[in-house]
């Protein structure tokens, strides 16, 4: 199963980044990158902009350039959420495209590990085992 539209993943993928904000413990590391980073997810269409520094999601409108952008799908986006998805291997297959400072994105991986447990318990919460990878 996928998502249904672009609301879901901003409704789902941009959780996470609320809960990592909302971690006393990932919170403050998230801030002081002090990142900007989009994320164009395909299947559906859906942008989904991370201002770590303002602790701001949205569609960015109104948003502060991004310092880096990531393409993928969005299923592949959920599954990188929730452990299934090697990052550095992704991008050297062509699976995630990256564009801008990749450096910035490859500091912020070790802080999302401590999120996949967050996001997994949010699809199962919401009745969503159909998008839990197994």
């Amino acid at each position: 199963m996928a998502f249904k539209n672009a609301d879901e993943v901003r409704h789902y993928i941009g959780g996470v980044f609320q809960a990592g904000f909302d971690d006393p413990e990932v919170g403050p590391k998230m801030v002081a990158t002090g990142i900007v980073v989009k994320f164009e997810f395909t299947e559906p269409e859906t942008s989904l902009v991370i201002d770590m520094g303002k602790q701001a999601i949205g569609d960015g409108v109104g948003m502060a350039d991004p310092a880096a952008t990531m393409k993928m799908t969005a299923d592949l986006g959920s599954a990188y959420w929730q452990g299934k998805v090697n990052l550095p291997l992704s991008m050297a297959r062509g699976k995630i495209k990256v564009d801008g400072n990749v450096a910035s994105l490859l500091k912020l991986a070790p802080l999302g590990k401590k999120l996949f447990p967050k996001y997994i318990a949010s699809l199962e919460a919401a009745g969503r085992q159909d998008l839990v990878v197994s």
